[in-house]
């Protein structure tokens, strides 16, 4: 069995640990912890690395298309790799939630997120398992977009490092189980 865990973010320096690259932060911190090591695939447009966890090779990708064109990587990995989606788990920030919290999901629509949308217009479905990582909502005056591509406060970052803590388990979790409704019961709102 193979999988491909993608974190949305957008690429290069100032975006660097930016709420909309919470995404991107799992995947790095996943492919540390195997010591997978990122190439940049020009074809695909994005950072790649990969590593057999458990005896399941496991893809770490991290889309430069920007956050919008995501859909157009996973697509083409998903074929070039022999895989559809339901080797998929994407990995994103999410708006609605409060920063450091955590939820998987097997499908459902974008919500807003142009990432997903991007993925579920190339991929023709919205049935793909997914973690969403709360990075709150703009504070009054702040518009989304801002809010969205600036860095953590201080008090977010502590909550999303927690969170990340706790991903790095869970995610260990599922590639083990293979069963998203035991990993959906036991980290979901954590």
């Amino acid at each position: 069995m193979v999988k491909m865990i993608v974190g949305l973010g957008n690429p290069g320096s100032k975006y660097h640990e930016t709420r909309h690259n919470v995404g991107f932060m799992l995947v790095d911190r996943l492919a540390k912890r195997e010591n997978a090591t990122f190439s940049h695939d020009n074809i695909f447009q994005a950072d790649i690395a990969s590593t057999f966890i458990d005896g399941q090779k496991v893809y770490f990708v991290k889309p430069t298309t920007f956050m919008n064109e995501s859909g157009k990587t996973v697509h083409a990995l998903l074929a070039y790799y022999g895989l559809d989606e339901r080797d998929l788990l994407v990995v994103y920030d999410d708006l609605d939630m409060v920063a450091g919290k955590i939820r998987f999901r097997q499908k459902g629509s974008a919500g807003g997120h142009n990432g997903i949308k991007s993925i579920i217009a190339h991929l023709k479905t919205q049935d793909f398992d997914r973690i969403k990582i709360g990075v709150g909502r703009p504070k009054p005056g702040k518009t989304v977009v801002h809010h969205v591509l600036s860095k953590f406060c201080e008090e977010d970052r502590i909550e999303i490092d927690k969170a990340l803590d706790k991903l790095d388990n869970a995610v260990n979790f599922y590639l083990q189980e293979k069963d998203l409704e035991k990993v959906m019961r036991k980290f979901n709102g954590i």
